[in-house]
């Protein structure tokens, strides 16, 4: 009977953990600012400006989403977070953003504007499943386990996010196909997770808290320093992995001359120790304390931040990646040390923490004026200061 009842617990939470891959998609803003940069012929600042299509819903409806969930509960947020962001991502399909190459060129400042208001919508169905994904990762953990499956789950959105940088060199080598591909197939996707989430009937568990979340109780939540610290933490960290997602193609490109596969090499040096630095992590945090566990991977940020400012081409490559195996457990380590402090008020903790997403919107158009005005290199001085301040909230969360 424990074996059936395990299984079908199995059966149940993969297509939670594929909620958390199509979460990924979201994170395509990243290497669409140098598709777009390329494509639409604009400069960096405007390149970047995608960046903020792309994850200003997490300011705008993070909470809102979070007080819905408080009410409707966790299935139908699931729910509407899929709907938004296939809907967002079969708009360019049915305005001729599928194609070869040369048909982009074709009314291209349309498509550009039809290319923010996808984006737009699918940051929308990302910000809601970010909103539930997280509490109902929590609802499906054995106890003691939420930060490494948590860090799981980060892993596998990490392969959604790698998507964005894999697929595209492959339809322009191997089938003559311009890099909006993306969208049908992240389309179809969702569609399956949709289908497939609703086919397992889950069950969420009771609500923990004694009174219902409302706009008030999540900003008087900002009066708790320790809740604004690690409110904050998340906002400087999300801009500041989007700012490096976004960075390091033009740094292939600018500096060191790599063009045709640029994406593939950025990926290689910084999601791959995404990826697999979040599977590490995931076993590592069984054994080891969250605290020193975030405490050590922000400085190995850090000195892989520090490595770019050195001008050397091999020291360059070996910070990416150690900053890419850094970044990996920051933003579950945060936000799992910071529920577990006040498991009653998770609703509304990962509504404010979600909301401090919207980083990822704010940071990179910052470096990309820096880098307009500088040069590319220059430009990473953003993200360094983002992990500064991480690793004073790591120290002090440790110390406590």
């Amino acid at each position: 009977m424990n074996e059936i009842n395990t299984k079908n617990s199995n059966l149940k939470t993969i297509p939670i953990f594929l909620a958390f891959l199509c979460m990924g998609f979201g994170d395509v803003v990243g290497p669409l600012v140098s598709l777009v940069k390329d494509t639409f012929d604009v400069s960096n600042f405007q390149a970047f400006f995608m960046t903020f299509s792309g994850f200003i819903m997490f300011g705008v409806l993070s909470i809102p989403i979070g007080l819905l969930q408080d009410k409707k509960g966790k299935k139908y947020i699931m729910n509407l977070g899929l709907i938004i962001a296939f809907l967002g991502l079969i708009i360019p399909v049915f305005n001729g953003m599928y194609g070869p190459t040369s048909d982009l060129t074709i009314a291209g400042e349309n498509k550009f504007y039809i290319l923010l208001f996808s984006i737009l919508l699918l940051g929308a169905g990302a910000t809601t499943l970010q909103v539930v994904g997280n509490p109902i990762m929590r609802d499906v953990s054995p106890e003691g386990r939420y930060s490494s499956n948590l860090s799981f789950a980060q892993a596998v959105k990490a392969i959604g996010s790698s998507l964005g940088f894999l697929l595209p060199p492959i339809a322009v080598q191997f089938f003559s196909l311009d890099w909006t591909l993306l969208f049908p197939v992240y389309s179809a996707l969702i569609l399956i997770n949709l289908i497939w989430f609703n086919a397992t009937g889950f069950k969420e568990s009771k609500k923990e808290s004694h009174f219902a979340a409302t706009l008030s109780s999540c900003f008087m939540l900002l009066r708790n320093p320790y809740v604004l610290l690690m409110v904050l933490g998340i906002f400087l960290y999300v801009g500041a992995e989007v700012s490096m997602s976004s960075g390091v193609p033009i740094l292939m490109k600018e500096k060191f001359g790599i063009v045709k596969f640029g994406l593939w090499v950025s990926w290689a040096l910084f999601f791959l120790p995404i990826l697999v630095g979040r599977f590490i992590g995931g076993l590592i945090l069984r054994r080891l304390r969250a605290q020193l566990f975030l405490l050590m991977t922000v400085v190995l940020s850090l000195v892989g931040l520090l490595l770019l400012f050195l001008n050397m081409e091999a020291l360059t490559f070996i910070g990416i990646i150690m900053i890419g195996l850094g970044f990996a457990n920051i933003f579950p380590l945060i936000f799992s040390i910071t529920v577990d402090k006040m498991p009653e008020r998770s609703n509304e903790l990962s509504g404010l923490m979600v909301t401090a997403i919207v980083g990822g919107a704010i940071l990179p158009p910052i470096m990309g004026k820096v880098a307009d005005l500088t040069s590319i290199t220059v430009g990473f001085v953003v993200p360094l200061l983002s992990i500064i301040y991480i690793l004073f909230v790591s120290l002090k969360i440790f110390r406590s």
